[in-house]
């Protein structure tokens, strides 16, 4: 079993309001899409978790794919709740989402209603679960009705097997269309789940302004753009990073050099801000008051500290964001 650190509420700035909802987020979330999956060793996951409950972090975001194999990061997580994070259960925000990928047939991808509340119901089971905090439509469904899609979250809503509904990878068009949808059908769209790094700023073209205006919560994935804003590719590619593995979805080939001497660039902004450059890419995410939390995954429990940490760093500078700007330009 475990007891948790008493003090893991010391600093009421790291829980941020999910948009206009009585939810609350900390700003740093731990995502399971790497290193809780069958293939990953067991007690270093659990000890990720822990420590992160222990730091603060109440928000622990899946899928149904999460893995490999798709489902096992459920399964793991479902293993971590037994093994003494489940006491804990009332203070936790546990999310999942379908959308991708999870079996054969027509029924098994993208946001039919069948879909949907079929995966919810083997995520429940694999977690050991009543019901989840958040369930999400992982991406938009281009040939089914939008209507059937929120439908199909607003019935895991209203069933009591989710308590918000919420998406992931919709465009702000679209994001502001399922809003709308879900606010008619009485259960409001909670929060929205982009991809936005240095690396990848595409939320900034209407997104984050779609979801300011709708009043939901923000939840970025992928700031560290896959460990890439870190120092761990500095020297090459480690065997037990992400693109060294077989089964992640960082590839070598985008560890380029380019891009590397952007990397290089920024961790000299980092080290006269005296943090890791890590750090500061949560940071830079975290500046915009309409990013309720970044969503890290992490392979060591240190890597871990050192993401919540970040979460406490002082506020740039006009002059570093140009800076910043002007690298990430070039």
């Amino acid at each position: 079993m475990h007891d948790a650190d008493p003090a893991r509420y010391a600093h009421s700035a790291f829980q941020a309001r999910c948009g206009k909802s009585g939810l609350h987020l900390p700003k740093i979330s731990l995502g399971l899409w790497h290193n809780f999956g069958s293939v990953d060793d067991y007690a270093t996951a659990r000890s990720i978790a822990l420590r992160a409950f222990d730091l603060g972090v109440t928000h622990f975001d899946l899928a149904n794919n999460y893995g490999p194999l798709p489902g096992s990061a459920e399964e793991t997580f479902g293993r971590i709740l037994r093994d003494g994070l489940g006491k804990y259960r009332d203070e936790l925000v546990i999310s999942t989402k379908a959308g991708y990928t999870m079996w054969p047939g027509p029924h098994g991808d993208f946001g039919s209603r069948k879909y949907l509340l079929a995966s919810l119901d083997q995520s429940l089971k694999r977690m050991g679960l009543p019901y989840v905090d958040i369930f999400y439509s992982h991406r938009r469904d281009p040939n089914t009705p939008m209507e059937e899609t929120m439908g199909a979250l607003a019935h895991a809503v209203r069933s009591g097997k989710a308590l918000y509904a919420a998406i992931s990878n919709y465009n702000p068009a679209d994001t502001a269309r399922a809003c709308a949808i879900l606010r008619d059908l009485g259960t409001p769209c909670v929060v929205h789940q982009p991809k936005y790094s240095m690396f990848e700023r595409t939320p900034e073209a209407g997104l984050l302004d779609t979801v300011e205006k709708e009043g939901i919560g923000c939840a970025v994935f992928s700031p560290l753009a896959q460990g890439m804003l870190t120092d761990r590719y500095l020297k090459g590619i480690p065997a037990d990073a992400r693109a060294g593995k077989l089964h992640g979805f960082l590839r070598p080939e985008q560890v380029d050099a380019i891009r590397m001497e952007k990397v290089r660039q920024l961790a000299k902004v980092a080290e006269e801000r005296g943090q890791p450059l890590a750090s500061m890419a949560l940071a830079w995410v975290l500046r915009d008051k309409r990013v309720t939390t970044a969503i890290i995954g992490a392979s060591k429990v240190a890597q871990l500290e050192q993401c919540v940490a970040a979460a406490h760093s002082a506020p740039f500078a006009s002059e570093e964001l140009k800076r910043i700007d002007a690298i990430l330009a070039g």
